[in-house]
């Protein structure tokens, strides 16, 4: 407080009893001696003001000095106050503590103006399974497209597609006997595995396209298809499977982080393999009767990769 604006008879109380040392034109702040401001109860004696006759008013006559506990530092999330409780995870999945932690949220009932938001490290593997799981979608609609592009029919893409729900028993299985967990870099595998595991079924579609153009039936068509392109298809697979072992056994510092993906690669391979050569060539015998049976004289469909005809089948004049 400033000195000209206490009294003279104030400024004599003020410095009697020890609390102000004026200065003449200085800014001079009122101070306690150690002896009287050793606990709080001695606030309530706190002179705060001063009666006409030099009285000293008390704190306790104006107000009542009441214990509150106040946090040290205010957080605010979207101009809101929040308060945050972190926490790890140790021996479990982080996915199944996240599971447990919102059902306890959801079935706890706050008070009115106050909610729960789930963030950290189970908001983020929420957003990031969103992503793939657009991701994954995308790579279905586009392989559709490029394959009804390419065969120039509608029907035949789905028969090929069928190798698909094939790889995830697969990654399901490998996940299951290798103890990994559906995390994010397992779910990148399975986006991996669109693309990898229709090749088998191209290759089976597009041979016994060929064979139906040369003269052969239905089922003598995929069997020939079957028969020329089982080599191809399993050395692929066996190169697509030593190609993922490294990975999938984790042999380097931190690799068990990626193992997943290695895991989920292999396993989708190796059943889309099996099945494909039964499932696809049953689909395609039901899809080609709703088709009217290609001529030899129309163009060729595209081939997916190279492979020697059969030898009662006339090689393309291409």
């Amino acid at each position: 407080m400033h000195h000209r604006r206490i009294r003279a008879d104030q400024c004599d109380a003020l410095v009697e009893e020890g609390l102000v040392d004026i200065q003449p034109h200085t800014r001079t702040h009122p101070w306690l001696p150690q002896v009287s401001r050793e606990n709080v109860a001695q606030l309530d004696d706190l002179p705060v003001a001063y009666a006409k006759d030099g009285t000293p008013i008390s704190l306790s006559r104006i107000a009542d000095v009441v214990p509150v506990v106040n946090p040290v530092v205010i957080k605010r999330q979207d101009l809101q106050r929040r308060q945050a409780v972190y926490a790890s995870t140790e021996g479990r999945p982080s996915g199944d503590v996240g599971a447990d932690v919102k059902k306890i949220v959801t079935e706890t009932q706050l008070p009115p103006g106050y909610r729960f938001d789930m963030g950290g490290q189970t908001r983020d593997q929420q957003e990031a399974f969103t992503g793939v799981l657009y991701a994954l979608a995308a790579a279905v609609i586009f392989i559709y497209i490029v394959l009804a592009s390419q065969f120039a029919s509608f029907l035949q893409p789905l028969a090929i597609m069928a190798s698909l729900p094939l790889a995830l028993i697969g990654v399901m299985l490998a996940l299951l006997v290798t103890g990994s967990t559906l995390n994010l870099f397992s779910m990148i595998g399975l986006v991996m595995l669109m693309g990898l595991v229709t090749k088998n079924a191209i290759l089976l579609v597009d041979f016994a396209n060929h064979g139906r153009k040369a003269g052969l039936s239905v089922p003598e068509a995929l069997l020939q298809a079957g028969l020329v392109r089982m080599r191809p298809i399993i050395m692929t697979t066996a190169a697509m499977i030593f190609g993922m072992l490294p990975l999938a056994l984790a042999l380097d510092e931190g690799g068990e982080i990626q193992a997943p993906m290695g895991r989920a690669i292999i396993g989708g391979v190796i059943t889309s393999t099996l099945l494909t050569l039964v499932v696809v060539p049953v689909l395609y015998s039901y899809l080609a009767r709703a088709r009217r049976p290609a001529k030899a004289g129309e163009p060729d469909s595209p081939r997916a990769s190279g492979g020697a005809m059969p030898a009662h089948m006339p090689a393309s004049k291409d």
